[in-house]
Parts: C-alpha cells; sequence; structure tokens
C-alpha cells in the first residue's frame, strides 16, 4: 500500500481561537495516527489570522508529545527565515526527544509578506543561499568530527532526514542534485507539476540518504457522506484562497452553499487552477479521485491537506480519505 500522510496548518476557523486549533490539531494527529497514516506535518506561516503553525517547531513537539508512533514533522520550515544553526537544535531536540519520528522538510519561499519577512530580522536575499544553508543544516546532523568547533547540541548525530519542498523546477533540481526526497506542493500551486516530477526523476543523483528518488504528491481532499455535502466543505478553503489571493487574508471562512455568490469577481477560474490537485466528494467518489492521482503521477506517497471549517467533519474528511486508499490497496501498482 502506498504511504499516506497530512499536512496540517491549524486552520483558525472564523468564530475560533489559536488555542482551539492548537487542540484541534492534536485531536486530528491522534485520530491520523489511528487511520494509519504515516506522517503529520505542519507548516510555517507568519502573520496570518487564520493560521496557528507559525512556531512550528513548537506545535511538532506538542503532536509529537501527544502521539506515539506516526511520524511528525514540518511541510515545511521556510529556511531563509532562519540560522542553520538553530533549525538544527530545535529538530536535534525533536528528534532526541522523539527518536525515529521526525522529520525536516525545508522550503525556500518566506512564507508571508515582505513586511513581515522584514520583522523576522534575516537577510531578505538569505533565499539565494538556499543550497548552502540546506547542506549546512544536514552537516549539524551529522555524526560530530574531530576537532570539529561548532556543533549542534542537541542535534548532531541524530540523522533528521530531510526533505526539499516546492512549487516550482528550483526545487526539484536541489532535492534530486543532493539526492533528498521531494514534495511537490501540488494542493495550491500545481502549475510546474509534472515538469518538476520528470526533472526530479530523471536528474536524480543518488546520496548517502537516497539511493532513488522518492516523490511525495500533496492534493487537497474534501470528503463527506455526499458530493454535495463535499463542496460544501470545500467552500470554506474555495474562499480563504481567494482572500489569501486577493490581500484579505483571515481566519477560515464558514462553509457557504453557493460559493460563486461570495467569492470576488473573476475569482473562481483562480482557485479552481490553483486547487485543481483536489479530490472532492462522497466516499466513492474520492476513492475514484485518489486512484486517478495515484495513476497518473506515480507518488511513492501521497500528502492530504484541507481547510475544513468543522473540525469533526475535517477529521471524517481525513478518515474517508484513509478508508479509499486502504481499499485502493498497493497504489503503485494500480498506477502501471
Amino acid at each position: 500500500m502506498i504511504p499516506y500522510s497530512v499536512l496540517d496548518l491549524s486552520p483558525i476557523p472564523e468564530g475560533g481561537t489559536a488555542n482551539k486549533a492548537l487542540a484541534n490539531t492534536l485531536d486530528l494527529a491522534q485520530e491520523a495516527e489511528r487511520l494509519g497514516y504515516n506522517r503529520f506535518w505542519l507548516a510555517e506561516h507568519h502573520n496570518m489570522t487564520g493560521i496557528a503553525s507559525a512556531a512550528t517547531a513548537v506545535v511538532i513537539a506538542h503532536v509529537a508529545a501527544g502521539t506515539r508512533t506516526i511520524r511528525v514533522g514540518s511541510g515545511g520550515i521556510m529556511l531563509p527565515n532562519h540560522a542553520p544553526l538553530v533549525i538544527a537544535e530545535q529538530f536535534g531536540t525533536l528528534a532526541t526527544l522523539h527518536p525515529g519520528r521526525i522529520d525536516l522538510g525545508l522550503g525556500r519561499a518566506p512564507g508571508t509578506d515582505m513586511l513581515t519577512a522584514r520583522a523576522l530580522r534575516r537577510n531578505l536575499e538569505s533565499s539565494d543561499s538556499f543550497p548552502q544553508d540546506v547542506v549546512e543544516l544536514m552537516g549539524y546532523f551529522a555524526d560530530s568530527q574531530p576537532n570539529q568547533r561548532l556543533r549542534a547540541v542537541p542535534g548532531e548525530g541524530t540523522h533528521v532526514p530531510v526533505w526539499i519542498l516546492g512549487s516550482s523546477l528550483y526545487g526539484a533540481q536541489l532535492a534530486a542534485h543532493l539526492g533528498l526526497p521531494y514534495a511537490f506542493a501540488s494542493h495550491f500551486a500545481p502549475g510546474a507539476l509534472d515538469e518538476a516530477i520528470e526533472v526530479y526523476r530523471q536528474t536524480f543523483r543518488p546520496s548517502q540518504t537516497l539511493r532513488e528518488p522518492y516523490f511525495m504528491l500533496a492534493a487537497n481532499v474534501f470528503a463527506a457522506e455526499t458530493d454535495a455535502e463535499a463542496r460544501r466543505l470545500q467552500s470554506s478553503m474555495q474562499q480563504a484562497f481567494a482572500n489569501l489571493r486577493t490581500g484579505h487574508p483571515g481566519p477560515l471562512p464558514r462553509p457557504v452553499d453557493d460559493v460563486d455568490a461570495v467569492l470576488p469577481p473573476g475569482a473562481r477560474p483562480m482557485v479552481d487552477e490553483a486547487m485543481r490537485v483536489s479530490v472532492t466528494g462522497s466516499p466513492a467518489r474520492v476513492r475514484e479521485g485518489l486512484e486517478a492521482l495515484l495513476r497518473r503521477y506515480r507518488p511513492d506517497e501521497i500528502i492530504l491537506t484541507g481547510q475544513i471549517h468543522d473540525h469533526r467533519a475535517r477529521v471524517r474528511s481525513f478518515a474517508i480519505a484513509a478508508e479509499a486508499l486502504c481499499a485502493l490497496g498497493d497504489g503503485r501498482v494500480a498506477a502501471q
């Protein structure tokens, strides 16, 4: 069976609080563990009133402490915002507390606007040093060397698995060059997906970390007992995406029956394109949609996300998706 995972942003819904969002994240992670999900990843975003995972390493610690077996990590840490040594110490500490369960996905974008990036007090040109920063960070996780003067403690010797995340060819090329696993952000930026997969697989160079390419596909899922209810659940994320792209981010909106009636004029095509790697519908339709994605893209793993206003509906959506993937059996065989 193909491994399946969860990407969560700790969404703060309209009428909700960050405290409740973080409690919901832990509850979802516990349910995901019970449902057989492989990983539970959290993403770094700043200055977003609808997202509670800004202090990503702290939330990972919260989730890892409240679960037992599921891998927990970042999808991702936006490395230009941080000194590599600081991230090595944070994730080295997590890996020391939770051996064999911590992942570190790294992204090149700041995960915020330029005003907030300045407030983070990092060089705004630091994304240009992303490859060097990745290599430096990985070095801190390696075994210590004689006379080594700069060390991450905790961190050294933990060999925390590092992933490259991306939504363009840049990340695909870097992951292939370094011989690292690669996750594509197709859940919100699918434009270069096909080309990025080809570049990654064709140019991959084996490394001590990985002998063969390992690609993870990200997809939105909105599952419910009926197609109509699933479309209604999806409307929250459609609204949130339109609000973000038009410069009005906020808490996750309540679902509506007619999303076209509330979206800004002309926003629907942009939203549809951004969210086209999505599966929405009843259990049968979700199974068909997931099978189609596995058949087309042949991922080694699939990571599912879906910002849904009602937490119980969100948990049920991931449960339906897990049931569908289990019913499909080995997705890589189905993709032949």
